[in-house]
């Protein structure tokens, strides 16, 4: 690929980050004006989850079709491809650390998070769940390749912690299934 198509490539990537991210945030922004306290919007934002989970779903189709990649035979293989996929949809690279002894948890630091890019929380919003999107895609993603997790912020920029910080842990391994009434 030349130069100037790795440019192109670059900054299309960029204004599709920031597209999200400022939809993101509009739609954050809406959310607290319509409901009265940070408890409804983060039962709002838990929903939002569930719509993450659904992005997944559709990126890790996309994300396969791109990189060519074949399944992961362990949780240090996916760990990888997450990383991948952070730096091709979000154009972050995090890092990944703090492995379990049994090599099925893992924690995901993100020194820049896109979706707070733009974003200061007021003191009265100190327990809003601003990113709670991230844990659903990544969960969505997942389990389209049959891996059950569970996903969750340990640490937040936004609340005053010095990085954001997802943990990622492997549930079980989902069998093949086909759809009802499919033999």
């Amino acid at each position: 690929m030349s130069r100037q198509n790795a440019k192109n490539v670059d900054a299309k990537n960029k204004v599709s980050c920031d597209l999200f991210t400022l939809t993101y945030g509009s739609l954050v922004a809406q959310l607290i004006k319509d409901f009265d306290n940070t408890e409804e919007v983060n039962k709002q934002l838990d929903r939002m989850y569930g719509q993450g989970y659904n992005i997944g779903l559709r990126l890790v189709e996309d994300f396969l079709a791109k990189t060519n990649s074949g399944r992961c035979h362990d949780m240090k293989e996916t760990a990888d491809k997450i990383q991948s996929a952070f730096k091709m949809y979000l154009g972050v690279n995090p890092s990944v650390a703090n492995w379990s002894a049994a090599n099925d948890e893992f924690s995901l630091l993100i020194d820049s998070n896109p979706l707070a890019e733009y974003v200061e929380l007021p003191d009265h919003l100190s327990q809003l769940k601003y990113s709670n999107v991230i844990p659903g895609v990544i969960r969505g993603a997942l389990e389209m390749v049959q891996i059950e997790v569970q996903v969750w912020f340990v640490q937040d920029f936004l609340k005053g912690d010095a990085t954001t910080e997802l943990r990622i842990k492997f549930i079980r391994k989902l069998e093949d299934a086909l759809p009802a009434g499919e033999d």
